[in-house]
């Protein structure tokens, strides 16, 4: 069961590049915990997801590098072929000279028409590989313009050319402060369009991935590449495979469409959150233990209070009572918030991986009253460690967690609209103010919805 990777922009190949780095380190890693049997089982299934094999015996990712300018493109081709351990297609990339110039209307009504004929051949030529293709996984910014506009020209694209296959698209958050002056319109019009197409968003936001990088894995200088690491460490966590509910011996087949189906349950609610425990430098990993019941007690007071990280959990907040308002309807001035979810994936990976306990993620008050935690719930697992971490939880969650940063960059979006600024650059390549306006209505409807949980 085939899924194609589509690595769109600077920062969707730089990622990209790293989540099948990371991947295929994890694949060779002896610090497996489980038998030689069933690490080669769980081998075997990861190529199957994420690689074809060549005669040389280097494993070639599925994957499409998609982008405006060449610069980043060669650097990752060539970072993944001195690798030696695996490399891309010889005609897996597009590239052009000119970029976007972090205009999400060039992005998506410049190069988007003129190269949609080449840029869908060259994936229609992938898909042909496959017995059995599954879905697409899209890596892309919000803030830019190629990443986010021409990304979101090609998810309607591949909506419309493959309407039975997955579409997630791994959305990167923009630092609040601004990479780009224009970013939350980007971000806007990205959300939009993508929410009407996309099955699924999971979102990765730079602010909290810096913070990871800074108090947990103790990195002084913070670099790009930090971040993308800890990103792909946590797409890794929750991709690889686990084992099938029919048989405690058998790895998924499908792993994007059991998310989807897990996660997925309402086409209003399509933004998904991603939370790892432990996360730590590869040298402290050495020196400590974990038991899984304290891994699970943060985890889910993690997911409680909205903590996107071990540090810094508030321990004072705790779900409603049945049949009582939650807390945040009781003391509205009070910095209390329960984070209501919808559903939640729980994934654990290694030793002693069957003797944990996650009847505290089936707890009804944690779920909207529309869904029976029986369906809101889902636990994958397998004995097979991650990337050196001989215990390791990850949460991927349909909650209110996005609630707050959506709200802001909507709001700043609109201040800059309300007064006009920069909107004629927009106007010049047939974005509109209506435009502008239907995208401002579509995210305030998924706001209104989250918040009614």
């Amino acid at each position: 069961m085939s899924i194609v990777t589509v690595q769109l922009g600077q920062c969707g190949n730089q990622i990209g590049y790293e989540v099948f780095d990371t991947i295929c380190r994890d694949l060779h890693n002896t610090q497996g915990f489980c038998c030689k049997r069933e690490n080669e089982v769980y081998q075997a299934s990861c190529k199957e997801h994420f690689f074809n094999e060549e005669k040389s015996g280097v494993p070639i990712a599925r994957a499409l590098l998609i982008d405006m300018e060449p610069k980043v493109i060669s650097q990752t081709l060539l970072k993944a072929a001195h690798s030696g351990r695996w490399k891309y297609g010889q005609h897996s990339h597009f590239c052009q000279k000119q970029g976007s110039g972090n205009n999400w209307a060039y992005g998506y009504s410049v190069h988007g028409p003129k190269h949609e004929e080449s840029i869908m051949n060259l994936i229609q030529k992938e898909v042909e590989k496959y017995d059995s293709l599954r879905g697409f996984s899209t890596i892309m910014s919000m803030a830019g313009g190629t990443g986010s506009g021409l990304g979101a020209f090609l998810t309607q694209n591949l909506r419309d050319a493959y309407p039975n296959s997955f579409i997630i698209n791994q959305i990167i958050w923009p630092y609040g402060t601004g990479e780009v002056i224009v970013q939350n319109y980007n971000s806007v019009l990205t959300l939009s369009h993508l929410y009407r197409s996309s099955d699924a968003l999971l979102v990765h936001e730079n602010d909290v991935v810096h913070k990871i990088c800074a108090k947990l894995m103790n990195i002084k200088q913070i670099s790009f590449r930090d971040v993308n690491q800890v990103i792909a460490h946590q797409l890794g966590s929750v991709f690889q495979p686990t084992y099938s509910p029919e048989d405690s011996c058998q790895y998924r087949r499908n792993p994007l469409g059991d998310l989807m189906a897990s996660l997925v349950p309402h086409p209003e609610f399509k933004m998904l959150g991603l939370r790892n425990i432990p996360q730590m430098s590869e040298n402290s990993l050495a020196y400590t233990t974990f038991a899984w019941t304290g891994l699970l007690k943060h985890l889910r007071q993690m997911l409680i209070s909205n903590a996107k990280m071990e540090e810094g959990i508030d321990w004072q907040i705790r779900p409603p009572l049945s049949g009582l308002p939650a807390l945040e309807k009781v003391l509205p001035n009070k910095e209390f918030h329960f984070n209501t979810s919808i559903a939640n994936l729980v994934i654990l990976r290694g030793k002693d991986v069957h003797s944990a306990d996650l009847g505290g993620f089936k707890d009804p008050a944690l779920y909207t009253s529309w869904l029976q935690p029986s369906d809101a719930f889902s636990e994958w697992r397998t004995h097979r460690a991650f990337n050196k971490y001989e215990k390791l939880a990850a949460l991927v969650s349909n909650s209110q967690f996005l609630l707050k940063p959506l709200d802001t960059i909507i709001g700043k979006a609109w201040n800059m609209f309300a007064s006009k600024a920069y909107v004629h650059q927009y106007t010049k390549f047939g974005i509109e103010e209506e435009d502008f306006l239907d995208s401002f209505t579509v995210l305030e409807q998924v706001v209104a919805s989250y918040c009614n949980l």
